[in-house]
């Protein structure tokens, strides 16, 4: 269902199997039944620190199946997060709380975040973060600027929260910071900081590809079931011509998407040379596929298609707020052009 195509190797596909047989059973799981029962929050973490030791094929995997769950929003920020922690600071005494779930952490880049504060000289934090994902629960914050990386408490007198719940139902958080020297942890700085912040931007651009591809997916078998149930002039609408045609449509950007996003995720995995090329192509492609395929289920299902009775609108508006997060287009063509030259 996840229309993700990887060669999975034995605990990969443990995983997988192990997460698809728990949302059967728990359609819309919050953060303690995901670290509590299957054990993601330490997904991104090595086995040393008590986690999994996966990485962008893992997160991707999960993150296509939490997609239409709507449940992937928060986890993928904190496995972010606590992958680039244990990367820079591997013995951190944080880590073992962060693999049990118990303690959350949020990721604070240019992919997860409207807008980014100043980070000056000696790691002094100062402005505002604007819609941070997975920010609202946090109990850590972790900054991948392209000059520093830093971990930073959520303590209410150095980092003031405002929670925001957004159109899809997901919450996110703006953040205001007041820290004085020293409040703030400082793991990395210069080019070792920009090229994390980098890749890490990319892994959470990657992962919201993964998390499109699966809701995507799931509005088209949603729109098939309904064209077989549903009957007008004593036909199935699923036999009419146009609305074949119509699922057609759907099922090729379909594929268009994965394909390009299973190119970024093993460009991310692999850190491969074409890594930002490849994930800004998956972000144009997911976002035109998300449109087209939100707009033609709706369309299908009538004016049913943006009810609460029914799933797919929860789909659609987060499928919209996927794509709105990639960020300006414009961007990720000029990001695309520049890679490729």
């Amino acid at each position: 269902m996840a229309g993700l195509d990887f060669p999975l190797h034995a605990e990969q596909q443990v995983l997988l199997d192990s997460v698809r047989r728990f949302l059967v059973d728990h359609v819309r799981p919050g953060w303690h039944e995901l670290s509590e029962s299957l054990g993601l929050a330490g997904l991104a973490l090595p086995e040393a620190a008590g986690g999994f030791g996966g990485g962008a094929i893992d997160i991707a995997l999960v993150m296509a199946e939490l997609g239409p769950a709507l449940a992937g929003a928060d986890w993928l920020s904190h496995a972010a997060a606590t992958w680039l922690l244990a990367r820079v600071a591997p013995d951190h005494p944080a880590l073992s709380e962060l693999a049990t779930g118990s303690r959350r952490a949020a990721i604070l880049c240019a992919a997860s975040t409207a807008t980014m504060p100043v980070v000056d000289e000696g790691g002094t934090v100062r402005g505002t973060a604007m819609l941070v994902a997975g920010a609202a629960e946090a109990d850590f914050f972790m900054l991948a600027d392209s000059g520093a990386l830093l971990l930073i408490a959520a303590a209410p007198d150095k980092v003031e929260q405002r929670h925001r719940i957004m159109h899809d139902g997901s919450v996110s958080a703006d953040l205001g910071f007041t820290l004085k020297p020293g409040d703030a942890e400082l793991l990395a700085t210069d080019a070792e900081a920009r090229e994390l912040a980098e890749f890490v931007g990319d892994l959470v651009l990657a992962g919201r590809c993964a998390e499109a591809v699966g809701l995507i997916h799931r509005m088209i078998a949603d729109s098939i079931d309904y064209l077989a149930q549903r009957k007008q002039f004593g036909a199935s609408l699923g036999t009419f011509q146009a609305l074949r045609h119509r699922v057609a449509d759907m099922q090729l950007a379909a594929m268009k998407a994965a394909a390009l996003v299973e190119v970024a995720v093993l460009a991310v995995e692999r850190d491969l040379p074409d890594r930002a090329q490849a994930v800004s192509a998956a972000c144009i492609e997911v976002a035109d596929a998300a449109r087209t395929v939100g707009e033609s289920a709706v369309q299908i299902h009538g004016a049913m298609g943006l009810t609460e009775e029914l799933c797919l609108g929860g789909y659609f508006k987060r499928a919209l707020a996927i794509a709105a997060a990639f960020g300006p287009r414009a961007g990720h063509l000029a990001r695309f052009a520049e890679t490729a030259a």
